[in-house]
């Protein structure tokens, strides 16, 4: 089993679920939060491998949530959203995110 930890911060069930899923088959420990506060203060706290992160959250903005992050950490972020614009993968990148990945509904 791999030490590595992937956290995943996605309001979508369905979506977060099936990252689960795949992510444990290989060997991964996932934490899941559906909601911004929930995983930035998990990350304060911790020390994930991976950050799977969405735009779209209840309760803030995935771009501001990234920044904060930032702040006080180098955590690798991956962005997975339906946002496919070209000026969001950018904002996206500049802010801190190591890559932004869409996925269509």
């Amino acid at each position: 089993m791999s030490s590595s930890r992937v956290v995943i911060i996605e309001d979508e069930k369905a979506i977060a679920d099936t990252l689960i899923h795949t992510l444990e088959i290989d060997g991964f420990a996932v934490q899941w939060f559906a909601t911004a506060g929930e995983g930035l203060e998990y990350i304060k706290n911790s020390m994930p491998s991976l950050l799977i992160l969405d735009i779209g959250l209840p309760d803030a903005n995935g771009f501001e949530l990234c920044k904060k992050i930032r702040e006080f950490s180098a955590v690798p972020i991956i962005f997975l959203t339906a946002r496919n614009d070209e000026i969001d993968r950018v904002v996206g990148l500049e802010i801190g995110a190591d890559d932004y990945v869409t996925c269509l509904e």
